[in-house]
């Protein structure tokens, strides 16, 4: 069995490597990135409807600015997303399975005016008619150096797991930089965008049915098994 590299950041990475090692899969956690707040401006709160978050990190470093829009229900992306708004002090009205633009596309034809709390790097959407959307940037991930405990053990045949563009861009470019060779390692990805951020020359790379961490457990598992 191929062990199972997660990269994502931390707490997300302890996460799914629990939930890996918990369907029986060998797991081990190497965050590549991390989170870093990022000082906003929040707008007025009378200026909108419903907050749509698609990471629980817009929850975990948006500060205290946060709570000028407690009143607000939340359209959140998934459940880890919907649980972190709930810890925070916020209501949950609506949790995405298919991604934002798939919550946004459910409002068709409502007249809503959403406040996006997001990454610096983020999915561009397209709003429904009689939606608007402003964008506010509450977080920033940062890059980190692979080390060198996960170039060795990428030294034989190893399943990462990607869960954001960002994270599969940054990750083959360190494999380049530190000549790891990307033809021993096979990428599990959430969805076809990701992989595509990570360029060619894998072992193979295999997308999960829907953009949730427990879909692309799933599917490692069954390539696995």
């Amino acid at each position: 069995m191929k062990p199972v590299i997660v990269i994502r950041p931390e707490p997300g990475c302890s996460a799914t490597v629990a939930a890996a090692r918990a369907a029986g899969l060998e797991a081990h956690g190497f965050p590549l990135q991390e989170v870093a707040p990022v000082a906003w401006e929040s707008p007025d709160s009378g200026s909108f409807d419903v907050i749509l978050a698609g990471s629980a990190n817009v929850f975990r470093h948006g500060g205290a600015a946060l709570r000028k829009f407690l009143s607000l229900p939340v359209h959140a992306v998934g459940q880890a997303t919907a649980e972190a708004a709930r810890a925070a002090g916020f209501t949950v009205e609506r949790v995405g399975e298919g991604g934002l633009q798939g919550l946004l596309d459910s409002h068709a034809g409502d007249a809503l005016r959403y406040l996006r709390l997001a990454g610096r790097e983020h999915v561009d959407l397209v709003a429904p008619q009689q939606v608007a959307i402003t964008t506010c940037i509450t977080y920033e991930t940062v890059e980190l150096l692979m080390p060198e405990a996960l170039v060795a053990r990428l030294a034989d045949p190893a399943i990462v797991l990607l869960h954001s563009a960002t994270s599969a861009r940054h990750f083959a470019a360190e494999c380049d930089r530190l000549g790891v060779h990307r033809g021993a390692i096979t990428l599990g990805s959430l969805g076809p965008r990701i992989t595509a951020a990570a360029g060619e020359g894998w072992q193979s790379v295999h997308n999960a049915e829907r953009p949730a961490d427990m879909a692309l457990l799933a599917m490692i598992g069954d390539m696995c098994h």
